[in-house]
């Protein structure tokens, strides 16, 4: 599995390395500048599929529906990384476009501060309120010690997980989408093996398929920010 994703990863390389934003786009253009951004999309909503897979297949049908019970009110907070990079990316791609980088500069950075602190906010208010929203969604007495280290662990990768999605967007402005692209495959591929390993491996339960969608969000996060950074 590694190696055949190296080599889709250069594979990807090749085909979208040499777009840009000032360029005249033809349909061919197009397609391929937009190709990553769709894959990305679909990509990231592995996650709650995978942790499905595993959790289903090696623990059982309880923690199977806890985990799908509180999957929507972590998803609503991660959905908000999608909504700053959506509208930022287009004030930042028009701040670029009228010549002003010193503007959009400080502009992205603004909405990445606010991100990050929207982020430990929602981590917060998820930690401590996530047992009360699971028993609103419906988690009885045995799905709900399940919900609760479920989403308390997922909690814990929020702001990477926000920043990941967020950075989706900004990585298509800055004219990089094959990275955000190959970031999503990474983290995705992170997300399988971890999960073999933890559930079936290691036996962790639902902790385990926690951490493994915990910690593949996070190199998700973490790797575009670094770029961007330097």
């Amino acid at each position: 599995m590694l190696s055949s994703t190296i080599s889709y990863i250069f594979y990807i390389r090749r085909i979208f390395m040499h777009i840009e934003l000032s360029e005249h786009f033809t349909y061919s253009k197009l397609l391929r500048f937009t190709f990553p951004s769709i894959i990305m999309m679909v990509l990231t909503s592995i996650y709650g599929v995978v942790d499905g897979f595993f959790i289903s297949n090696f623990i059982g049908a309880e923690p199977f529906a806890a985990v799908n019970i509180v999957m929507p009110f972590l998803m609503i907070f991660g959905a908000v990384g999608f909504m700053i990079g959506t509208g930022g990316s287009a004030l930042v791609a028009y701040t670029l476009g009228v010549g002003d980088k010193k503007k959009a500069n400080e502009i992205f950075s603004l909405l990445v501060y606010l991100l990050v602190g929207l982020g430990l906010l929602f981590t917060v208010i998820g930690e401590i309120f996530v047992g009360p929203i699971s028993q609103f969604l419906g988690a009885d007495a045995e799905m709900l010690p399940y919900c609760v280290t479920y989403g308390r662990i997922l909690m814990l990768a929020l702001v990477p997980f926000m920043l990941q999605n967020v950075f989706q967007s900004f990585l298509v402005t800055a004219e990089r989408p094959q990275l955000g692209l190959v970031t999503t495959l990474v983290s995705g591929v992170l997300n399988i093996v971890l999960d073999a390993l933890f559930i079936a491996v290691f036996r962790w339960g639902v902790a385990g398929a926690a951490s493994a969608t915990a910690l593949s969000q996070t190199i998700g996060g973490i790797v575009p920010l670094t770029f961007f950074i330097m």
